[in-house]
């Protein structure tokens, strides 16, 4: 779900930004009108979504585009010129002029939009590996790096300064942190550091690890699931890491993409509440004392959910999976679902953000859906 780099030439990414016509073979008629319009990537994920005024950036596995939506321009960023991995996991605002980019493979990466300067952070400046899929900018100037070799602390901020970089691992945390490979981040409502792992919740607080997982109430059980999974094909058998993730945490009898302790996605309500997607467990809630598991059976269209994102003027939650883009009340329960047939470029949907103007973009497998605004609600 979540390797899918692609290193040749990205030829017309987002083809100009042009919208898909809607005669295409492999695409649902639909009207003018319509409140969908559609953006091609050709084969590739888009794998994050930052709407930066009218500016959308758009991470995929072939490059990073901007694209100025009152003008209809965009650049497009790969390893011709300034990346040094095509594989886009992560793209935020820095700061007033630069840009920071987590690429699979080629560190982290800040880009000056005003003088076009390229800085990159890798191992050497300090960075656990490579591999970047989230980075946190805390209220207290603090920055935090997610890799796939554990996660960078960088205090106050102070990316040039090489006293001032951590790493935490498995090993030099004793466990606090149950997995080394770490997806998301997040900043809770009491300044406090969520990790999303491969092998569970994490917190970090006044200096001090706890973590949760299945055996806490993390992700639902494999009989409640087993016969609702969209993946028939167990990633262990083609799969080394996932093989030996699987002897890890008890799976042997698992023979279908399954994994309760495996965070895909998070995302911290105002109230302090933290719900993660799991692979193929299904959407978790934990109160802080508590979990709560929501199924198919609940009403999710999958139990892989691959994205979470906070509605703007409600206490509902979106969220992506393999089966179309979701809306979950405040009550919890399922509001809305779309996917291709209602417009969207595909049903797996990785990524999302909403603009200024209350516009939806909303990224997957080959393409971005633009939701015109009030559309989505």
């Amino acid at each position: 779900m979540k390797r899918a780099l692609v290193s040749h030439c990205i030829g017309l990414l987002l083809g100009s930004l042009t919208l898909l016509p809607a005669q295409a073979a492999d695409m649902p008629a639909k009207d003018p009108s319509s409140k969908f319009v559609r953006y091609a990537v050709g084969e590739r994920n888009v794998k994050d979504i930052f709407a930066d005024g009218k500016i959308i950036w758009v991470g995929t596995s072939g490059g990073l585009v901007r694209y100025d939506t009152e003008t209809d321009e965009y650049r497009h960023y790969d390893v011709r010129n300034g990346l040094l991995a095509n594989g886009v996991f992560h793209v935020s605002r820095f700061d007033n002029n630069r840009m920071v980019i987590g690429t699979y493979g080629g560190g982290l990466t800040l880009l000056d939009e005003n003088t076009g300067h390229w800085q990159r952070y890798n191992v050497p400046e300090g960075l656990g590996d490579p591999f970047v899929y989230d980075f946190l900018k805390m209220s207290n100037g603090d920055l935090w790096i997610a890799t796939w070799t554990g996660a960078n602390r960088i205090k106050k901020g102070q990316l040039d300064n090489p006293d001032a970089w951590e790493v935490f691992t498995v090993e030099n945390t004793k466990g606090g942190l149950p997995n080394d490979w770490v997806y998301g981040l997040a900043e809770g409502k009491n300044g406090e550091v969520w990790f999303a792992t491969e092998g569970g919740l994490a917190r970090f607080k006044d200096e001090t690890w706890t973590h949760w997982t299945h055996a806490d109430g993390l992700g639902a059980n494999y009989d409640d699931v087993k016969e609702e999974t969209s993946f028939g094909t167990d990633p262990a058998a083609y799969s080394r890491h996932h093989a030996k993730q699987k002897m890890e945490q008890g799976l042997q009898g698992v023979n279908t993409a399954y994994n309760p302790n495996y965070i895909v996605s998070m995302t911290i309500a105002d109230n302090g509440d933290v719900w993660v997607g799991t692979w193929g467990a299904g959407l978790s809630h934990f109160d802080g004392n508590k979990f709560e598991v929501l199924t198919k059976k609940d009403g999710l269209p999958s139990n892989h959910v691959f994205m979470l994102h906070g509605d703007k003027g409600s206490d509902g939650i979106w969220l992506g999976t393999n089966m179309g883009l979701s809306l979950l009340d405040k009550d919890k329960k399922v509001a809305k679902t779309l996917n291709r047939e209602d417009g969207l470029v595909a049903d797996t949907v990785f990524s999302m953000d909403i603009d200024n103007q209350g516009e939806y973009w909303i990224g997957s497998y080959g393409g971005v859906t633009r939701i015109k605004a009030g559309k989505g609600q």
